[in-house]
């Protein structure tokens, strides 16, 4: 397991160009909020779905490392996301993801995304993460 200050720092250190903060790290969980700002937004004032995209997946990958450890080379393998309403232009987005099966090679999870403050999704994603082979005999 890794707390969330190691985390915190091997994100800072691996991904310094990612604006996500890792709010919270629990036992097969993490929330991970990212602020929205022009640069995020789309036509149409609202978030762009690369930008949720990208949460979805980091929260996965926070949660991945809140139960394993620190494990580098852990990839993402698969990546759907339902969008279901219009995240507000002028709110962070939430996520929140919960590791559904932590495997020896493949982990799976699912994360609901929100606006802050607002309880009904915008988005829903589910995806699978690949462990390296070193990890896989642990």
């Amino acid at each position: 397991m890794a707390s969330q200050a190691e985390i915190v720092a091997f994100l800072a250190a691996e991904f310094p160009q990612s604006k996500c903060v890792v709010e919270a790290v629990g036992a097969r969980a993490a929330t991970v909020r990212h602020p929205v700002g022009f640069a995020e937004l789309r036509p149409g004032g609202t978030v762009s779905g690369p930008v949720l995209m990208t949460l979805a997946d980091v929260a996965l990958y926070v949660a991945i490392l809140g139960e394993i450890g620190i494990v580098p080379l852990a990839v993402t393998s698969n990546l759907t996301i339902n969008f279901l309403r219009k995240p507000s232009a002028d709110c962070d987005v939430l996520a929140k993801c919960r590791l559904l099966k932590v495997g020896r090679s493949l982990i799976m999870g699912e994360v609901s995304l929100y606006s802050a403050g607002n309880t009904e999704l915008v988005a829903h994603a589910t995806g699978t993460y690949a462990l390296p082979s070193a990890q896989r005999g642990a």
